[in-house]
């Protein structure tokens, strides 16, 4: 096995690391405070900037991988395949979720903090805010919003179903073109190799992201409301490694490849969404990691960007707890047909998680106002802290849709399994650092021949 003989500061995960711990150390002293809160537009910068790139390179990846592919019978097998193992790891976060919560009582005791909260009419027009738009929120709606108005506003506002839905038809007219189609299809190829080349320089920025979104989350929320609420962070946290450590690795067990090496090999995207709470942070990277593991490029252009929407496991453990950590906290009575009618709306409304800005918040919002027994208002209680489990949700989001892109490419045999063990053991160092220009570097190879 190689080793890397870079030293430990020149890769890009000790710099995102250096980032968070200087963001949080900045953001907990008292005089810094609001030097600290100033650094907030280094995230949104950051944010914005891989954002920009994301619709593009999905375009291209899933035009370029249908067209190759030439077999729409696999387009809709790969799809279906998906959508069943999405479904599937659904159940299991959200059962996992309402087992734990119910046996940790969060929310026991918290009487008259949560009725504090509820008087508090600043907290109040914010959850009021939240609920407007969840009220917007249909099934109807969700599916309506898969298909884009036109193909410039899907790309203008970032809408990564509707992206999806287009260049997925866009793949299978050029497939359907044939040798008259080929040349085209090299350019948007080559394209896509500058994208990726983009995406390797934007990764520079990623410890000032880091740095800018941490110091400024940490100095905003305060301390009151983190060590009131801190038994519930405990427990979404703990409840998402179990979810990670148990239910995902008994998957990767059963497909072959081990978690932990799966986890090593993207560590750097995981610390990345650590510091950015969101998991759009690192599609791009992950995306080519897949593929230089041994992934299909037509699997990893479906699933990968599917499960941005419909394989939120950690949005999912997130709900159920809230919800029932809610019903708790305000002492309303939830017996087992009501948490198996409360699992059954979550079940399809946290498909629509990231169809809005503000998902997991809104959807929770919604999924209250359905239920009717929970009072909308007590989410006051999560406003202050909410931002902090976000990144349990961002990372179990991220491992878990990884992991379901190499399932599903297994299924379909478009595994290179070979390659994938060669990856995760560490067999090539130079993959995990640049995958971007692993990539490119491996395209041109490919084409040589």
């Amino acid at each position: 096995m190689l080793t890397s003989k870079k030293p430990i500061y020149s890769s890009l995960y000790f710099w995102v690391i250096f980032g968070i711990a200087a963001g949080i150390v900045l953001g907990l002293i008292p005089a810094t405070k609001s030097f600290a809160e100033s650094m907030q537009p280094f995230g949104t910068a950051f944010i914005r900037m891989v954002k920009m790139i994301i619709a593009p390179i999905i375009f291209c990846t899933v035009v370029t991988g249908i067209a190759k592919m030439g077999d729409m019978g696999k387009v809709g097998r790969v799809g279906i395949k998906c959508m069943v193992y999405f479904w599937t790891m659904t159940l299991f976060a959200l059962v996992i979720g309402m087992v734990v919560v119910n046996l940790y009582k969060p929310g026991a005791g918290m009487d008259d903090y949560a009725a504090k909260m509820q008087s508090n009419q600043k907290e109040i027009a914010k959850v009021e805010d939240f609920a407007g738009k969840a009220k917007k929120m249909s099934t109807v709606d969700f599916l309506m919003n898969i298909v884009p108005t036109s193909v410039v506003d899907a790309f203008a506002k970032g809408e990564i179903l509707q992206v999806l839905f287009f260049s997925i038809l866009f793949g299978v007219g050029l497939a359907n073109l044939g040798e008259k189609a080929k040349n085209f299809v090299k350019i948007i190829d080559e394209f896509s190799r500058g994208l990726f080349k983009v995406v390797h320089y934007i990764m520079y920025f990623a410890p000032f992201g880091a740095f800018g979104a941490m110091a400024y989350v940490v100095a905003s929320q305060g301390h009151e409301a983190l060590f009131k609420l801190l038994y519930l962070m405990l427990g979404v946290y703990t409840t998402c490694i179990i979810f990670i450590f148990v239910v995902l690795a008994m998957v990767c067990k059963l497909a072959g490849f081990s978690l932990w090496r799966y986890l090593v090999y993207i560590k750097e995207e995981i610390l990345l969404v650590l510091g950015t709470s969101s998991s759009e942070a690192a599609l791009p990277r992950m995306m080519a990691k897949l593929e230089v593991a041994g992934a299909d490029k037509s699997v990893v252009g479906l699933c990968l960007p599917m499960g941005y929407s419909f394989n939120l496991d950690g949005t999912c453990i997130y709900l159920t707890m809230a919800a029932v950590f809610l019903a708790q906290a305000t002492n309303t009575p939830l017996d087992i047909s009501h948490q198996l009618y409360l699992l059954f709306i979550l079940l399809l409304t946290s498909k629509g998680a990231a169809a809005v800005t503000g998902g997991g918040f809104i959807t929770l919002a919604a999924t209250l106002q359905t239920v009717g027994t929970i009072p909308v208002a007590s989410l006051t209680l999560l406003l202050g802290v909410d931002r902090f489990m976000s990144e349990a949700r961002a990372i179990t989001n991220l491992i878990g849709n990884g992991i379901a892109t190499i399932v599903v490419a297994k299924w379909e045999n478009a595994l290179d399994e070979r390659k994938l063990a060669a990856v995760l053991s560490g067999g090539d160092e130079v993959l995990a650092d640049d995958p971007e220009d692993a990539l490119i570097d491996e395209e041109a190879a490919g084409d040589a021949k």
